[in-house]
């Protein structure tokens, strides 16, 4: 699943590629995608004939601003968006076409049709479901080393099911909460009540360090990630423990462990990450 340094990367290609061009037509091919309004011919009669303002993110979610209303999108596992010529041949898993005056098109695509798209009238996303629960962002000023010290000392959970609640901070999936650990020396079964001060300190510049390597680096490509022009990213070349599993810790030489938390594959080194 796309996480903060992906979604971001998205959202910075196509603010390049699409603001400014107006919606002539929307085609929708798997109308179950289409949460709000939940009829397809009102999300296309809304959204038709408005221009496209600007490109935002909220935590893993990609924002469309139209003049009047707010396209939120949620790519889940798979979904990509790419900018596309009309006469372009549409590939079989493409669920959603919007097609500008100009002659392009912004294609949705998503191989296992998990995606979610959202349409509200502008302002009115933020306090409405998907994005009024979530936390803040690993950048927001309010993020800090005491805000996440107390937020994980207030739940049992182990510290990586407790980084993975979008409640908690937004953004963050399962290749980034294992890195962040990693760099912490942080085993990810620790409890959240657990976490010292200077844990939760090295574990907030951890985050922060690692997204933005991420960042500079366009994202993690594991399995089918690309960027609104089709672009792979390169920071799984960096990656440390995450999809590394008998490989050598970069830091110490002992083989990278698998294991599973709260549902999810989880990657630590023994030695770096010392157990409970």
């Amino acid at each position: 699943m796309p996480e903060l340094p992906e979604v971001e990367t998205v959202r910075r290609t196509l603010e390049k590629l699409i603001v400014g061009e107006t919606i002539a037509a929307i085609s929708v091919g798997w109308p179950k995608m289409i949460k709000k309004p939940d009829d397809v011919h009102a999300f296309k009669a809304r959204a038709e004939g408005q221009s496209i303002s600007a490109v935002r993110r909220r935590g893993k979610f990609l924002l469309i601003d139209l003049e009047d209303d707010v396209l939120v999108s949620h790519l889940r596992m798979e979904g990509k968006f790419a900018v596309k010529a009309a006469e372009e041949e549409i590939d079989p898993h493409v669920h959603a076409r919007f097609t500008f005056l100009s002659g392009q098109e912004l294609r949705y695509k998503d191989v296992r049709k998990f995606g979610t798209l959202h349409l509200f009238a502008s302002g009115e996303e933020v306090g409405n479901a998907p994005l009024n629960k979530l936390g803040p962002e690993p950048f927001d000023l309010e993020f800090t080393a005491d805000y996440l010290l107390k937020a994980l000392n207030k739940t049992s959970r182990a510290v990586k099911n407790a980084l993975l609640d979008q409640a908690l901070v937004a953004g963050l999936g399962n290749i980034y909460v294992d890195e962040s650990l990693f760099h912490a020396k942080i085993h990810p079964l620790r409890r959240g009540t657990t976490i010292t001060a200077d844990e939760a300190a090295a574990l907030h510049a951890a985050v922060k360090a690692t997204l933005q390597q991420a960042l500079d680096m366009g994202g993690t490509s594991i399995r089918s990630y690309l960027n609104g022009a089709g672009e792979i990213g390169y920071f799984q070349q960096f990656l440390h423990v995450y999809g590394r599993v008998n490989e050598d810790c970069r830091v110490c030489g002992t083989a990278i462990e698998r294991s599973v938390v709260g549902g999810r594959g989880t990657h630590t080194c023994p030695v770096c990450q010392p157990g409970l």
